[in-house]
């Protein structure tokens, strides 16, 4: 089953966040693009023709966000949306990103 098909799990708090290894272990399992950033946050830019087909995946991503019940931060700008995720109760990285991070890249895809 990959990372895309696996549902995000709601967290409450109390959880401790992924260690390094983990991390690098499911970037590994995701599209290129996506990298750590400075506050530990996983982030990818994606890249579109026009601003109506960056909105397009803006609202795509986030109906996904809305069924799923985990919501990125996304910055959408002529031609280009940034996501960045990371679980805000933990300060921290859980699979649920990279199931999050999984299901953006399938959208972009065409396969979502």
């Amino acid at each position: 089953m990959s990372l895309a098909d696996k549902q995000c799990v709601p967290c409450r708090g109390g959880v401790p966040a992924l260690e390094p290894a983990k991390v690098q272990e499911l970037l590994g399992q995701l599209d290129q693009g996506w990298a750590l950033n400075a506050e530990g946050h996983i982030e990818r830019q994606y890249e579109f023709k026009d601003f109506a087909e960056a909105l397009a995946f803006v609202n795509a991503v986030g109906a996904i966000a809305e069924t799923e019940g985990h919501h990125p931060d996304l910055f959408l700008a002529w031609g280009r949306c940034k996501v960045e995720i990371w679980t805000h109760k933990i300060h921290g990285l859980t699979e649920s990103d990279f199931y999050l991070a999984a299901k953006a890249d399938r959208v972009f895809t065409g396969n979502g």
